[in-house]
């Protein structure tokens, strides 16, 4: 197998939820659990919309305030609380920065429309020589053709590719379409198997 590509899913998998008692206050602070609040934020209808570029991320949030009964004036802090247990993995980033100058290093994300300045601000952007991001792309995984965007623009085949992702079925869905996957658990088994693939 000659890989010429690996692609990152990036939320689950370079940033990741480490801390749970923020979000968790969060929830009680609104008489929920710890799961209703993760769903109105990333499963809700708004959140789906955003995620393939029908809305804005700022609409989506609008809609969760909406949801919560809270005025416009606490959306910073809101969403200061919501992802503040979440952690970029410098360890794994450091790695996949070992990866440019030996294969193509390519983001696949459903994300809405701020994760581009996100990567931006946190100085990530430039880790990835292409960036698929769903909100632009208007189609997210699972979908094969999020896969195809993603090989079209790294310039290679989809038997040349290699995919980590936190999701089984985002996993399962780019082995259909001819990538190799690897389903994330952990960034050291993640980062064994990848040296392993490219026989590093």
């Amino acid at each position: 197998m000659n890989i010429r590509a690996v692609f990152f899913d990036f939320g689950g998998v370079i940033q990741r939820t480490e801390f749970q008692a923020p979000r968790q206050h969060l929830a009680e602070r609104f008489g929920m659990d710890y799961d209703d609040i993760d769903k109105l934020v990333f499963a809700g209808e708004s959140a789906r919309r955003a995620s393939v570029g029908e809305i804005k991320e700022d609409e989506h949030w609008s809609q969760v305030l909406r949801r919560l009964k809270r005025p416009a004036s606490e959306l910073q802090s809101i969403k200061d609380e919501f992802f503040g247990g979440d952690v970029i993995d410098r360890e794994l980033v450091k790695f996949i920065r070992s990866l440019n100058g030996k294969v193509r290093v390519g983001l696949i994300s459903n994300a809405w429309d701020g994760m581009r300045p996100h990567l931006a601000k946190t100085g990530l952007l430039d880790l990835f020589q292409t960036v698929v991001i769903s909100a632009e792309v208007g189609v997210m995984k699972p979908e094969a053709r999020i896969y195809r965007l993603a090989l079209e623009q790294a310039q290679v085949k989809a038997n040349e590719a290699l995919f980590v992702d936190d999701v089984p079925a985002n996993i399962e869905a780019c082995e259909q379409a001819g990538i190799k996957g690897i389903l994330f658990k952990n960034p050291q088994e993640a980062m064994r198997q990848i040296r392993q693939l490219l026989k590093l």
